[in-house]
């Protein structure tokens, strides 16, 4: 990596924190747009597991400071979360919660521990399919979107291992068995963005219960939760090591032929060619920085870190740039995509393409960091 990419991106994280509190975070921008005050969420979330990933890597007191801060804000001294409801049930918040291991075990501070119990307890009562995996949010019935996976695994998988001899790790497992035997289309290797168990949503396919199209970024959310729960369980769990090591192998493998040669991947990863698809960074930065860890860590061959880092080259080399003010900016992010809700999002290409595409927003900057951070490992190797 050239010395004033690094400059770079060391000069953009200082801006990010610069403009941002726990209050205001500028890379919210869901939150910015809608004029809200911030909560518990997993925007925030990935940001602070990045800022923490670079207080690793790099020693800067700063980071740390920030991301300690920034979690103090909402995690109170009995260990209840500010703006947090277990009743919410919603995957999506036990994201952030992640940190909360990494802040225990450095400080040993008890509101942690007691704040993991508490988003812990979501997982006990939170709502399921029939074949046993967690429903995306309780506002979405029988459906499993493959953002959850990572939303929810990798936490649950830590815990279990850390705090409950590996009591729930089958559980964990089981939910990535079913996302391959619904979710995993045979003739590419991709994964449909949800599953609709019921095969009454109107995205879902009455035969499949699938939605109808490949969404980059939720790809990229399940790469990494592969990765993470891997990086999570025991490895005395050998089979079940063996088995998650073989869906991400093979999840690489069918992602390689739709890499683009500017090193990034589309929107909608097999739709290249179709009028208003577009290479996206948040996508993009989420299979580097899998990919890329998951050689770091042995489980996955070295051969597959070229993928990764021509994923971080393509991005800083098309949306790493600078205003006319001479601030830096990240572009090329889809600012969300879901589907059902309020808006009738239909899974359709058109959909996909109608989202809006925003700058500086964490959903691309936190990966992007993150592989950045794996770009320095593999430097100081």
């Amino acid at each position: 990596m050239k010395k004033e990419v690094k400059d770079q991106i060391n000069e953009y994280i200082a801006y990010l924190l610069d403009q941002s509190s726990a209050e205001k975070p500028m890379w919210n921008k869901e939150l910015v747009l809608q004029g809200k005050a911030n909560k518990w969420n997993y925007i925030d979330g990935c940001m602070i597991t990045a800022l923490l990933s670079l207080y690793e890597m790099t020693g800067n007191e700063r980071y740390y400071t920030f991301a300690k801060d920034f979690i103090d804000y909402f995690v109170q001294e009995n260990g209840e979360i500010r703006t947090y409801n277990v009743k919410e049930y919603n995957l999506d918040n036990i994201n952030t919660a992640s940190n909360l291991f990494f802040l225990y075990e450095k400080t040993g501070d008890e509101k942690y521990k007691k704040a993991l119990d508490l988003v812990r307890t979501q997982l006990d009562t939170m709502p399921r399919t029939k074949e046993g995996s967690f429903w995306h949010k309780d506002i979405y019935p029988n459906q499993v979107w493959l953002d959850g996976l990572y939303m929810a695994e990798p936490f649950y998988m830590r815990y279990e291992t850390k705090f409950r001899k590996m009591e729930k790790c089958s559980d964990v497992i089981h939910q990535f068995e079913n996302v391959e035997k619904h979710m995993k289309d045979e003739k590419t290797g991709l994964y449909y963005h949800g599953y609709d168990e019921s095969r009454q949503m109107y995205w879902a396919d009455p035969v499949t219960g699938c939605s109808p199209n490949f969404w980059l970024r939720s790809l990229g959310w399940f790469s990494l939760s592969l990765t993470e729960t891997v990086q999570a369980l025991n490895e005395e769990l050998y089979y079940e090591r063996r088995y998650l090591i073989g869906l991400l192998e093979k999840l690489i493998d069918a992602l390689i032929p739709f890499q683009d040669e500017s090193g990034m991947f589309y929107q909608v990863v097999d739709k290249k060619d179709e009028k208003g698809n577009y290479l996206e960074t948040s996508g993009t930065a989420l299979i580097a920085y899998a990919v890329l860890k998951a050689v770091r860590l042995g489980y996955i061959s070295p051969r597959y870190a070229a993928v990764g880092e021509k994923a971080f080259d393509g991005i800083c080399n098309k949306y790493l740039s600078k205003n006319p003010d001479g601030t830096l900016k990240l572009s090329g992010i889809c600012l969300v995509a879901g589907l059902g809700g309020k808006q009738h999002r239909d899974g359709s290409l058109a959909y996909y393409f109608s989202e809006p595409v925003v700058e500086n927003e964490a959903k691309g900057v936190a990966p992007f960091l993150l592989a950045y951070t794996e770009m320095l490992r593999r430097e100081n190797a």
